[in-house]
């Protein structure tokens, strides 16, 4: 009987432990927008308050918005904006457009037609010029008279690149729609470029507002923390309460421990970015099995190594001592050149120095055997050409430039097995 009985509590506990990650991996890989963006509260409320004079007021605007690339804090301020419109759902039009998708004016106004749903009032009506084209699909969109046409938005992802389009023909029928009262219109810009106005041709930027909202974000560590909180809690529905109250308060101890405040430092203090976070938090809770139920301190630490873990220092830990040898010889070279770019002989001259005067411990391979280490780590992309395709060159007398530095290759040599003191005592004459 009591062998069924804790058969049983370990089928309820397994289940219990598969909905959390469940539960949890959908949170953390299927990001939705929050209902406010944290940290941003001022932007959020500036561009609000442009986003309400057109919807209610009819009134035209043009914004950028500059923040870092991707990530939810980027697009939430805006989306979010849109959202808490109530007009929006009702009265406002929006017209997404991305710069990686839109590469050029044609496919861009193509897609503000489908957008608008004005495939079949365009039909197959030829227009003489791109204004003349826009001008008519803002016209088709009024419901009669001026004052009742339809604000759009237009909302452009990755707006620098759409400078680079001919003539800047988009931008500057967008931006001058924007200025004149024929259409209520306001152009939000998202970009990371910094200097993104000076892209711009005199006669785009003479008709844009130059107003421009920065995504600094202010968070702080105690919000961030919070967040790390809300994020590992079960929702209220959980269908085992007693399991599901019990992980909460194992969440709760997490946030008092010392070392789990020193990782959020960390990463914290390295990007504020909930996407990291995201990540530390997923390697954590694939942790989490019937055996080990709740989330450890020692979970979240070993997800901080993994997700911290240098690829590069990882390949260097399975390289022969061969291979070791050569990036030696590469990093010899760097020091003697001054950093410029090596080849094959160079490095394999290199190399049979330090065999001939120094070394009693490694033999002397043949040349085909080394040119092999060496395409071995071209492949591993430890080196990599300088002008790759420009010029036909003997794969001996290829330029390469060495992608590691110091501290990775001296890592890897501590850690290898039985490391010949010879090759490390030449290693640290070129590392020094």
């Amino acid at each position: 009987m009591s062998k069924h009985k804790s058969g049983a509590n370990c089928s309820a506990a397994g289940e219990c432990v598969s909905e959390v990650q469940r539960i949890l991996r959908e949170r953390f890989c299927h990001q939705r927008l929050p209902d406010k963006p944290m940290g941003l509260e001022s932007q959020y409320k500036h561009l609000l308050e442009l986003l309400r004079r057109t919807a209610v007021h009819g009134e035209s605007n043009s914004v950028l918005i500059v923040g870092p690339r991707g990530g939810v804090s980027f697009l939430s301020v805006c989306h979010v904006s849109l959202l808490d419109l109530q007009e929006v759902k009702k009265n406002v039009l929006l017209v997404q457009l991305s710069g990686l998708l839109q590469t050029d004016d044609r496919i861009a106004l193509r897609e503000i037609t489908r957008q608008l749903h004005l495939e079949n009032v365009v039909g197959d009506r030829v227009f003489g010029s791109f204004a003349e084209n826009l001008v008519f699909l803002l016209e088709a969109l009024k419901k009669g008279d001026k004052s009742s046409s339809r604000p759009v938005f237009f909302i452009l992802e990755e707006f620098d690149l759409f400078a680079h389009h001919k003539n800047q023909t988009l931008l500057y029928n967008l931006l001058d729609v924007s200025q004149s009262a024929q259409t209520p219109v306001t152009v939000v810009g998202l970009t990371c470029r910094l200097d993104v106005l000076e892209l711009l041709e005199k006669r785009v930027k003479s008709r844009f507002s130059h107003r421009q909202i920065h995504l600094l974000s202010s968070l702080s560590f105690c919000q961030y923390r919070d967040a790390f909180r809300s994020k590992l809690s079960l929702p209220d529905d959980f269908p085992d309460s007693k399991f599901s109250q019990d992980w909460n308060v194992s969440i709760l101890k997490l946030c008092e421990d010392k070392s789990v405040d020193e990782i959020l430092r960390k990463h914290f203090n390295s990007s504020t970015d909930f996407r990291s976070l995201h990540l530390l938090l997923l390697l954590a809770v694939s942790r989490v099995s019937v055996s080990n139920p709740t989330l450890r301190a020692a979970d979240i630490l070993e997800a901080s190594r993994m997700s911290n873990a240098d690829t590069k220092a990882n390949i260097l830990h399975g390289l022969s001592i061969l291979e070791l040898c050569l990036i030696i010889a590469m990093k010899h070279l760097n020091d003697t050149y001054e950093g410029e770019p090596f080849n094959f002989q160079m490095v394999h001259n290199e190399f049979k120095k330090f065999i001939q005067r120094k070394s009693h411990s490694i033999h002397n391979f043949e040349q085909p055997v080394v040119l092999k280490a060496f395409e071995h780590l071209l492949q591993l992309e430890l080196i990599r050409p300088v002008d790759a395709g420009v010029c036909k060159v003997q794969r001996e007398y290829q330029l390469m430039c060495l992608m590691l530095d110091q501290t990775q290759v001296m890592e890897a040599l501590q850690r290898y097995p039985q490391c010949p003191t010879d090759v490390k005592q030449w290693a640290s004459s070129a590392f020094g």
